[in-house]
């Protein structure tokens, strides 16, 4: 049974970037987030229906991050026999399939502009969503899979009984099931709510991923924790008939979620009235700033600035433009807030303040940008609270 503790008002597809001849046709949903007592998960209390999130104009692209590039990467390489079968399920762009061999790995991909592109790359991509059908279909047509691998992706299923069933199916009897989403820790620790979106309908504890996964004979024998989208959890799974045992990953990751308390409902009531504070402070101070006459601006048309711009009434009153790299979205407004997105080519001389939409890889924006911050530009970010960077 699913109880509300947060309300993030109403909310645009985080990703449906607009002409403002859309605008009047803009769809918009009620974004409230709810605890279940029974599986332990976050979720929210209504999920979007996937094919007004995912279809041929998706434009999220990894391969616009070299943090992203790099990262699947090293995780290729953890693998030395690279002669087995892989799927890849949401592949996007091909950022992860791109360091394994065509003739063995499969992708499914619901986004019909990218599924195109892997095609075309040689990898046999099926333009569906993932489903139980659609496992058996692939079973029948490759065979069993030995790595089945999902990044950012299992997050985006409403239905996990369906989701894990269907890997269960699909994997090979000695195969390996490794997905990485958004750590539901470090989501409270950070007080990042802004990885709440459409497109998140659930954000994970490693105890709610434990109970649901047993629950389809399927368990975990390992968590990486990596500083990916903000903090991830990597989660390494087997069918529950794998003699393999868990390592200590599972047991201390399940004890420090329980130490904050990620398996009772006050804790995210808690959360919730920091979500509210985090709010007041981030419109207070750009306000503060229009009155000072400092021009600020937003770097990175990202979902995750979606959800803040939309909760806190932000538009271009308050931030001038967004700038960013993906083709998609330059020339476009931002969703719900109308914020219009211009092409980076280098934080302009004039601006005063950027806000950090894509504070996920600060790191990164931080050294590429490290001309504006010697020269007095100052970053913004609302993560774990609102301040300068």
């Amino acid at each position: 049974m699913k109880k509300e503790f947060l309300n993030l008002g109403k909310q645009p597809i985080a990703n449906g970037f607009l002409y403002e001849k859309d605008i009047p046709n803009e769809f918009f949903y009620n974004l409230k987030v709810g605890f279940d007592n029974k599986t332990k998960l976050v979720t929210q209390m209504e999920y979007v229906d996937p094919p007004l999130m995912f279809n041929e104009n998706y434009s999220y692209r990894g391969s616009m991050s070299t943090t992203m590039i790099n990262h699947f990467k090293e995780f290729s390489n953890l693998f030395i026999n690279k002669d087995i079968k892989v799927l890849e399920i949401g592949s996007n762009d091909g950022v992860f399939l791109k360091n394994w061999n065509p003739k063995q790995t499969f992708a499914v991909e619901p986004c019909g502009n990218f599924a195109k592109e892997t095609n075309e790359l040689g990898y046999k991509t099926y333009n569906e969503f993932w489903t139980f059908d659609l496992s058996t279909k692939i079973k029948e047509t490759h065979g069993q899979i030995d790595l089945i691998f999902a990044a950012n992706c299992i997050c985006h299923i409403p239905d996990l009984d369906q989701t894990f069933k269907a890997v269960h199916n699909l994997l090979s009897d000695k195969g390996i099931f490794v997905f990485e989403d958004p750590s539901l820790a470090q989501m409270i620790n950070n007080n990042s709510y802004d990885q709440i979106y459409d497109e998140h309908p659930h954000i994970f504890s490693v105890i709610a991923l434990n109970n649901l996964l047993t629950k389809n004979n399927l368990k975990i024998i390992k968590v990486d924790n990596t500083p990916v989208h903000g903090g991830s959890n990597r989660l390494w799974v087997v069918k529950n008939t794998n003699s393999q045992l868990p390592d200590k990953s599972v047991k201390n990751n399940i004890e420090f979620e329980k130490i904050l308390k990620l398996n009772t409902f006050s804790t995210f009531k808690k959360f919730a009235k920091k979500v509210e504070q985090s709010k007041k402070d981030l419109v207070n101070l750009l306000i503060n700033c229009k009155k000072q006459n400092k021009k600020v601006i937003s770097y990175g048309a990202t979902s995750k600035s979606t959800t803040v711009f939309n909760y806190c009434g932000i538009n271009s009153d308050l931030i001038q433009y967004i700038i960013d790299t993906t083709p998609e979205k330059i020339g476009k407004l931002a969703p719900g807030s109308h914020i219009p997105i211009i092409e980076s080519q280098g934080i302009q001389q004039d601006v005063d303040v950027a806000y950090l939409g894509a504070w996920n890889f600060a790191i990164e924006i931080l050294k590429k940008e490290k001309e504006f911050v010697d020269k007095g530009g100052r970053f913004l970010t609302h993560v774990p609270i609102v301040k300068f960077i």
